[in-house]
């Protein structure tokens, strides 16, 4: 969740009213005439001709009772184009009782500097939030300007609130006999898919990859949330174009066909076939049939039941938390990085959890009044019942627990891995799902032991999540992360890659900015999650059983 827009809200006294999703066009910006291309990566389709413009919007957010302008983010980049319809969303939480003061800038994309003051500006306005929201049909076109004596050209916003579906789709399109639109070779066709407005109007919601020469391409999966296809209305209409690519930024436009998430969703190990129709040829030609068709395999799987465990390290490397030095330490200014880490990753996956109970374990300290060591204890304090309501609860636990233990060692990760593997052990049909968040800031003790952990528990409905906070080297993570090799044990490797290992560090942004840090850091370390959730569902065995129902909770499922 964005708690903030300016500065660190340490009591979250400030509620959204609702999440909004803000879409961006532009309408005729500045042409760009020199030659600016050279930065582009050899695999884009333009990096060998001159762009028209290469425009990417900026948003910026004013902080609350500051006049302090600080980057939000920014939209993809689309070269050769005067008229960009652009794909990234601005998701932002709607304060009702505040004035939430925006600034889009935009600007032509002229190297490969991150540094937006590098680049060629085209314009900038300012809105509210709530100017945005309140405009007819949740429409705002605005003016450019900034450049005296130019005509920048005019953004369009469109705003909708966006529903609680927390849906994931993951599918494959392809194409048979589609038109050929080049006059020397076949075409290079892509998609265009539209989530259809109660106006009448559609908005961008994906593109698929270009497919060079062909006129039967097939587009590589993707996945994307269901409410970027249809906010969580199964039966809205979505529209799909499908256009040449041209070098200039003129795309041909070959066809289209409308359907729906639910029609998408509903071949079950099957191919559901669409024409694509060209309406202007429909009507000059009277034997025109279609212009190719589009086929989508789609195979679901059934809801799924998130189960998240938390594990924080108490070893004495962290440093005495009384002191602003540790890494433990509880300031009351702002959250320390254990905190910080905990709430970006928690906040989401709570949503994906019905009951809001997460079992929280600590290791590598003393504990009262014996002063025996653990490597798996509860937060809470009760052996009998470890769970904490919520992840507030999961942070005041934590809090309580660093007034209470005596931080110690050794960074043993085996015992809290076995212990949530074993209650994984006792679920494997599929309907439950376990993710154990891990947050360390050194060396792993008990390697061999940890590797032989992982290995067992590859083939149960686990994933692990590590983020090493501090400046130790993560050397051993890298290696449990096997994106490269798999980790052994005792010469059998784990069968499926079930952990995800990041360093906090690389999340720190200078401007201080924390909040959209930290939703770059939750988006990294679960991104992997749906597809580890998959790989269990397929070397399992886990039959397929229909994806959509009614069920109130907020639990995932996927389809391919």
């Amino acid at each position: 969740m964005m708690a903030s827009i300016g500065e660190f809200d340490p009591l979250n006294t400030r509620v959204p009213a609702t999440k909004i999703e803000v879409t961006v066009s532009c309408r005729n910006i500045r042409l760009i005439t020199k030659i600016a291309y050279f930065f582009l990566p050899p695999a884009s389709p333009s990096a060998s001709c001159p762009p028209l413009s290469i425009p990417v919007v900026v948003l910026y957010l004013q902080g609350v009772g500051t006049k302090e302008w600080r980057e939000f983010g920014r939209t993809e980049v689309i070269d050769n184009t005067r008229n960009p319809d652009f794909v990234r969303k601005f998701v932002l939480d709607f304060f009702f009782e505040e004035k939430q003061n925006l600034r889009f800038d935009v600007y032509n994309v002229d190297s490969r500097s991150c540094n937006i003051s590098k680049h060629d500006f085209l314009g900038q306005t300012f809105c509210t939030l709530g100017e945005i929201i309140g405009s007819t049909g949740g429409r705002l076109e605005k003016t450019l300007s900034g450049i005296p004596g130019k005509k920048c050209g005019a953004i369009i916003f469109t705003a909708e609130e966006l529903s609680n579906c927390r849906d994931i789709a993951t599918m494959q399109l392809c194409a048979n006999k589609l038109d050929k639109k080049d006059f020397f070779g076949k075409s290079d066709p892509f998609l265009v898919f539209y989530r259809s407005n109660e106006d009448g109007t559609f908005t961008i919601c994906h593109k698929t990859e270009v497919i060079k020469n062909t006129l039967n391409p097939v587009w590589q999966p993707f996945t994307i949330p269901v409410r970027a296809l249809c906010n969580g209305d199964y039966d809205r209409t979505v529209k799909v174009d499908v256009y040449d690519w041209d070098r200039d930024g003129s795309h041909d436009f070959i066809g289209e066909f409308t359907t729906s998430y639910r029609e998408l969703s509903r071949g079950q190990n099957q191919f559901n076939v669409y024409e694509v129709l060209n309406p202007k040829k429909k009507g000059k030609k009277k034997k025109y049939i279609n212009s190719g068709t589009v086929s989508t395999a789609t195979m679901s799987f059934s809801l799924t039941q998130l189960n998240f465990t938390v594990a924080i390290d108490f070893t004495a490397s962290n440093g005495n938390p009384s002191q602003p030095t540790s890494l433990h330490y509880m300031s009351p200014y702002q959250m320390n990085a254990y905190a910080m880490a905990l709430k970006a990753v928690g906040e989401i996956i709570q949503d994906y959890d019905s009951d809001k109970l997460f079992p929280a374990y600590g290791f590598g300290a003393k504990l009262p009044p014996d002063g025996k060591i653990s490597h798996a204890f509860p937060l809470s304090g009760d052996n009998e019942n470890p769970n904490c309501v919520g992840i507030e609860g999961v942070l005041e636990a934590y809090f309580q627990s660093l007034r209470t233990v005596q931080l110690y060692g050794p960074t043993n990760f085996a015992p809290v891995i076995n212990k949530v593997a074993n209650c994984a052990a006792e679920i494997t049909d599929g309907s439950q799902y376990f993710v154990l968040l891990m947050i360390t800031d050194g060396v792993i003790s008990d390697m061999v032991q940890t590797k032989e952990a992982v290995v067992n528990a590859a083939s149960l409905p686990l994933s692990i999540i590590i983020v090493g906070v501090g400046p130790a080297e993560f050397d051993a993570m890298e290696e449990l992360d096997g994106d490269e090799v798999r980790v052994s044990s005792r010469g059998r490797f784990a069968e499926r890659d079930i952990v995800q290992f990041v360093p906090f560090r690389d999340y720190i942004d200078r401007s201080g900015n924390q909040v959209l840090s930290m939703a770059r850091l939750a988006k990294d370390v679960l991104a992997e999650i749906p597809d580890q959730l998959l790989s269990f569902m397929k070397s399992g065995g886990v039959e397929p059983r229909p994806a959509l129902s009614s069920s109130p909770l907020p639990e995932l499922h996927r389809h391919i």
